[in-house]
């Protein structure tokens, strides 16, 4: 069994061939592929974490795809005073499916 931990939007993901992940907005070049950098790498019994060994090792995605999170609504409110303020976001995401772990 071969999987990665990888550094991807912001934050870390464990990914194995074929795994579908949602990361913060990536791009991808024209044909959509993006390489992840590899922060630990698991082959059967092997764990590599050796910053040099891992600079070698390519971890590559294919995007499938933009789309949206939920929505997030913000609201202060201070009592007395009249003040009330209203705000909402929605975060901006890519979905990525692993292709290789080399």
């Amino acid at each position: 069994m071969v999987y990665a931990v990888v550094r991807a939007g912001g934050r870390q993901e464990k990914v194995e061939i074929g795994s579908i992940i949602t990361v913060n907005r990536m791009a991808g070049d024209a044909k959509g592929k993006v390489q992840l950098p590899a922060v630990l790498l698991v082959d059967g019994e092997t764990v590599t974490t050796d910053a040099a060994k891992l600079a070698k090792v390519k971890v590559t995605a294919e995007v499938l795809g933009d789309l949206r999170g939920p929505k997030i609504v913000i609201q202060r409110y201070k009592n007395k005073t009249g003040y009330k303020s209203r705000q909402g976001h929605r975060q901006d995401l890519t979905r990525l499916k692993v292709t290789g772990i080399k």
